[in-house]
């Protein structure tokens, strides 16, 4: 359901819906910053162009041109030369959210977790058991 909110660029009150969450003029703005960009990478001399060079050309900020690209606006498929930074190390990456050597460090480290919860289970599983042997010296 929609309702009111202030617009976290202009601070100007605005109604916020599922689909938007800035005010329409700065919608509009976003939208003329993407068609700069868009028609910029466009051009056959630049779709190699790395993101520095975009941002430099177009004069749209960096932050704008990552939000089209998460957005998928921006396919980069098309611009080999172009990618966001992995969340965990900020290494520029073209699919996913972290880049395959944090995937890794993060699959050992829940590997290492999973390991550790088990063995804490034995321990805690065999202080219950708790079987004494009574050793009898007449017995033999």
């Amino acid at each position: 359901m929609a309702e009111l909110s202030n617009c976290p660029k202009c601070d100007a009150l605005f109604v916020m819906n599922q689909f938007r969450n800035i005010c329409q003029n700065c919608y509009n703005e976003e939208e003329k910053a993407y068609e700069t960009v868009y028609q910029y990478i466009r051009k056959r001399e630049n779709r190699t162009a790395m993101m520095n060079q975009v941002v430099e050309a177009t004069g749209v900020e960096e932050t704008l041109i990552l939000k089209f690209i998460k957005t998928g606006r921006l396919k980069l498929a098309q611009f080999p030369n172009l990618g966001y930074p992995c969340e965990k190390c900020g290494t520029s990456i073209r699919e996913g959210k972290i880049c395959s050597s944090c995937a890794v460090s993060l699959r050992k480290e829940l590997q290492n977790h999973e390991t550790e919860e088990e063995r804490k289970k034995d321990i805690e599983k065999r202080d219950k058991q708790g079987t004494y042997f009574v050793f009898d010296d007449k017995l033999k």
